[in-house]
């Protein structure tokens, strides 16, 4: 269906699924907005969901479904017509989706980088010896340990306020979240320091909204089309076939950051121990690309991290985490 065929026929109403956190009711609010900007005379209403990933905090989420656990009730709420879109963080959602569902648009993406909060210290390195930092992920556990083998990390689960909330308690010395849920709660003043790509390598689709739509309503993907940004939707999808390719889940410390060099699209892949004693890299890039070569550029450097050994850290962690033995460690994809 062309741009024309949508204009026509405007919607007449809309239902957006969103998890009931501060963060996620903003992203659909934000989404909102930009639908009401094209649709002025659109109804669009917020749908408030609480789901598994939301209820379960004393458990690493890979013991209990991974990212997943985070879109499943939204994709309900979809599949039975309770709700026409679901607005996720795009790193949250899982690297395959389930069959009759697909990403209808993927909006521009805020600041893709990791943030240094803390009331007390500039950076990592102004912190002593011993500091416990908290975090949600194993990749930015295992940046940490590499760098920082003298800190002691410690899990942080909750939402964006309960996670600092925390801090502000004084249970952290600092913590490291996500740029882009600070800035768009309007809390940027406390990130102190911005933590660069070189530094902690992003997670796919960091910073990035995706809409996610059922597969069969065409006028529903007409309809969102003019959210779709291009150069954000194939930086992404290059890092989602990283982390395809690789098994990348909240289970697996990967990271795959891809950034618009010009017209060339430079694609960076990381994968990890959770200790930082090993970490494999990798980088590619690709001059004007479309979807495929976006594609394939994740391919070829998911093949040379797997040259490297990627695939043996995946496999040591999943037989870790089957026995419960030293290097299984709670992560979370929110942040």
């Amino acid at each position: 269906m062309n741009s024309e065929t949508h204009s026509a026929t405007p919607p007449a109403t809309l239902t957006i699924a969103s998890r009931e956190s501060r963060l996620a009711l903003w992203q659909a609010e934000h989404v909102r907005c930009a639908l009401h900007k094209l649709y002025p005379r659109c109804d669009v209403k917020i749908l408030g969901m609480t789901t598994r990933g939301d209820q379960i905090l004393d458990r690493t989420l890979s013991k209990v479904g991974g990212k997943g656990l985070f879109v499943k009730e939204l994709e309900a709420a979809l599949a039975e017509g309770r709700a026409d879109l679901a607005v996720h963080s795009l790193k949250d959602v899982p690297m395959e989706l389930p069959e009759g569902f697909t990403l209808g648009a993927i909006l521009e993406r805020e600041d893709p980088c990791d943030a240094f909060v803390s009331p007390h210290f500039e950076s990592l390195e102004a912190l002593p010896a011993g500091s416990v930092v908290g975090t949600s992920s194993l990749r930015r556990e295992a940046m940490i340990r590499a760098r920082f083998p003298l800190l002691d990390v410690r899990p942080l689960r909750g939402n964006l306020d309960t996670r600092l909330g925390k801090l502000d308690r004084g249970e952290y010395a600092a913590i490291i979240l996500a740029a882009a849920g600070l800035k768009r709660l309007g809390l940027e003043a406390r990130i102190r320091a911005r933590l660069e790509p070189a530094q902690s390598l992003p997670a796919a689709g960091q910073g990035a909204l995706g809409i996610e739509i059922r597969a069969d309503r065409a006028e529903l993907a007409a309809w969102l089309a003019p959210l779709h940004d291009m150069r954000t939707a194939l930086a992404v999808e290059a890092e989602r076939a990283v982390s395809r390719a690789l098994g990348g889940s909240c289970e697996v410390p990967l990271a795959a950051y891809a950034e618009w060099q010009g017209d060339a699209l430079h694609l960076r892949g990381a994968v990890s121990m959770p200790d930082g004693r090993r970490v494999l890299r990798a980088e590619e890039s690709v001059r004007a690309p479309d979807l495929a070569a976006a594609l394939a550029l994740g391919q070829r450097v998911s093949t040379d991290l797997k040259a490297q050994g990627a695939l043996e850290i995946v496999a040591a962690l999943a037989t870790s985490r089957s026995g419960d033995g030293p290097n299984t460690a709670p992560a979370g994809p929110r942040s």
